[in-house]
This record gives C-alpha cells, sequence and structure tokens, in this order.
C-alpha cells in the first residue's frame, strides 16, 4: 500500500471518529462539539507523529 493511500484512509478515519461522537454525544452543543473535535484532531495527530510517521 503507498504512502498516500495509507494517509488518506487514516484521515478517512479521522473524520468518521468525529462525525460519529458529534452525532451520538454532542448533538446541539455547539461548544462542547468544537472542544471534543479539536481534542479528536490533536489525537490523532499525535498518534501520527509519534508512530506512524516513521513506518
Amino acid at each position: 500500500m503507498s504512502r498516500q493511500v495509507a494517509i488518506a484512509l487514516y484521515v478517512v478515519a479521522m473524520v468518521v471518529v468525529i462525525v460519529g461522537m458529534d452525532f451520538m454525544f454532542f448533538r446541539g452543543q455547539f461548544w462542547g462539539r468544537l472542544a471534543a473535535n479539536i481534542g479528536i484532531v490533536f489525537m490523532f495527530m499525535a498518534f501520527y507523529l509519534l508512530f506512524l510517521r516513521r513506518a
């Protein structure tokens, strides 16, 4: 699998997690949704920088 495909799948997984969390827990809560989305993006970014960038 090429590196671009792996990164694209990683981004799709991040989007799926964000949208799923929004619909399940944060419907109608703007600030809670925003904070959770930022936290999820930071967690995905940290995981990528720690484990996947070197692969």
